[in-house]
């Protein structure tokens, strides 16, 4: 059985983390298959949307506790810790970050460490409201380690994020929408997500890709934006999407062409 169920509708693919008989909690197959599945969806220039959410109404459970026990592993996880750059389980967290389309996270059921450390890679996160969140890893002994201390900047504040990564606390979708870790609380998290990916449908995909790089360095890399809006604002104008945009407005019926720009 695949690890990821993908489903493409008209620019937005939907990707299933597909271990429901675990609760979707995440193997270090699964780990490789969400950085394989996202190097797929960037190079797919029709996608213009992608969510993220749990088979069987459940986001994820979080690591596979049984698949990070086993002896095999243990000498792959010191060598993905130990080598250079970004470790495995910081990349299949961090390239959702990285893609040039808007990424929303439905989240319902369990949305525990990994899958927390997944959700907040999102852009846009929708919950339900009865939703069981947690920053987990310490309950184990372990540090969140998996892209966290860039996915949550700016989110929530550095003493919020302590609070909850020291304690491991277990903590519901209200929560989570009162403190801001979460967009937008729904009965349907993931109906909400289409409705929303169906909106952003309806502008450029090139100024999509924009507008997420130019945020994302407002927050990651500030010394950057002011030059990343400049030279985004000139790429779009030279685009064909940014004309078609502006056509668009007048006739809703006009269709854009694939993103132009990586």
């Amino acid at each position: 059985m695949a690890l990821l169920r993908i489903e493409k509708n008209q620019g937005i693919a939907t990707v299933y983390l597909n271990r429901p008989e675990k609760r979707n909690a995440m193997s270090f197959a699964l780990l490789k298959e969400l950085v394989a599945t996202a190097k797929k969806i960037k190079a797919d220039r029709s996608i213009r949307c992608v969510i993220l959410t749990g088979e069987a109404s459940v986001f994820s459970a979080g690591i596979d506790l049984a698949d990070l026990n086993n002896p095999k592993n243990r000498a792959y996880a010191a060598w993905e810790l130990v080598k250079p750059g970004q470790s495995l389980f910081q990349k299949a967290f961090l390239i959702w970050q990285e893609l040039p389309v808007p990424v929303i996270a439905a989240i319902e059921g369990f949305c525990f460490g990994a899958g927390m450390q997944l959700a907040l890679a999102a852009d846009i996160r929708i919950a339900h409201p009865a939703t069981q969140m947690s920053i987990m890893e310490t309950r184990w002994g372990l540090v969140p380690d998996m892209g966290l201390t860039r996915s949550i900047k700016g989110i929530i504040g550095v003493d919020l994020a302590k609070e909850l990564s020291l304690t491991a606390r277990i903590f519901d979708g209200n929560y989570a929408k009162e403190i801001g870790l979460v967009t937008h609380l729904d009965e349907s998290p993931l109906v909400k997500a289409q409705a929303i990916a169906e909106e952003m449908l309806q502008r450029s995909p090139d100024a999509l890709a924009a507008v997420k790089q130019v945020l994302d360095a407002m927050e990651h890399q500030p010394k950057k934006s002011l030059r990343l809006e400049k030279i985004w604002q000139l790429k779009l104008l030279l685009g064909k999407n940014s004309q078609i945009a502006r056509k668009k407005d007048k006739h809703p019926e006009v269709e854009f062409l694939p993103r132009q720009y990586k």
